[in-house]
């Protein structure tokens, strides 16, 4: 019950103030949209290499937050659908798809109840990124909804946070020079913790941090290797990744990771 009730604290929190944190942190949705016109696939980076050829495909966002990541796919000619809980997120998206004359579905709910009709496996691809396990205080049932969605032979994409970084490691310093790192944390932690949600930052000052609080469950990489695995998702890639935005700080830690799966068709009865 303790977990049931994290994660339905944590849509509350997420259905707040979305839309002016997404306006102060990337503008208005024109300013986005001539952006991302110029060149969709930058959007994408470093994932765009898993998709595969873009046009034509059907793919699920979930959680897909303020519809970025949804336009780049658009203007590639994906059909897309995003499924997150929060409505300042879907004006933000819906705003978006209108500036750049384009449509994008989007699915206001709770991933984990969304409208049947969705889960027929008619979706080429799946994709969810950075910031979406840790949500879940158990990966069953998200990981299942992953593989009702897909078609068989239909691909997941996951790219989050490394656990080494979010679980172990604690640094100190902002140069090269005087940056110190422990290893202070417990890989094997399972408590819940809180925490302010990531779209705080982008929010006026005067903002009480305890009402935006989350609770997040850092999975350990095996945790979450073993979730997908479990649902009839067969694993491809699992590529560990360095710090991206950076050549000089946090240089040989793992910073994030994505995991590649391909939906198996259902076993045949005997």
């Amino acid at each position: 019950m303790v977990g049931i009730a994290s994660y339905k604290k944590n849509l509350e929190v997420w259905k707040q103030d979305t839309y002016q944190a997404w306006t102060h942190r990337f503008g208005t949705p024109q300013e986005v949209v001539l952006r991302t016109w110029k060149n969709p696939t930058t959007v994408l980076h470093p994932i765009r290499q898993y998709f595969g050829p873009i046009e034509g495909k059907r793919i699920a966002n979930l959680m897909g937050s303020n519809g970025i990541k949804a336009l780049a796919l658009t203007m590639l000619g994906a059909d897309v659908t995003v499924f997150d809980c929060s409505p300042g997120n879907a004006r933000y998206a819906h705003e978006l798809a209108k500036e750049a004359t384009l449509d994008i579905h989007y699915v206001v709910c709770d991933v984990l109840e969304m409208p049947k009709e969705y889960l027929c496996g008619n979706y080429d691809i799946v994709f969810a990124e950075l910031g979406v396990v840790h949500y879940f205080t158990d990966l069953k049932p998200f990981m299942d909804v992953v593989y009702r969605l897909l078609k068989p032979g239909g691909r997941f994409i996951l790219r989050d946070f490394h656990p080494v970084s979010t679980k172990l490691i604690s640094f100190r310093g902002s140069t090269a020079k005087v940056r110190k790192y422990k290893v202070d944390g417990d890989y094997f932690d399972t408590s819940l913790e809180q925490t302010p949600v990531p779209f705080l930052k982008h929010l006026p000052a005067d903002v009480s941090p305890q009402r935006l609080n989350v609770s997040l469950r850092k999975w350990t990489l095996g945790e979450v290797v073993t979730a997908v695995a479990s649902a009839g998702l067969f694993i491809r890639i699992l590529d560990e990744e360095p710090n991206l935005s950076s050549e000089v700080f946090d240089k040989g830690i793992p910073k994030t990771y994505c995991l590649i799966a391909e939906a198996l068709p259902p076993a045949k009865e005997n």
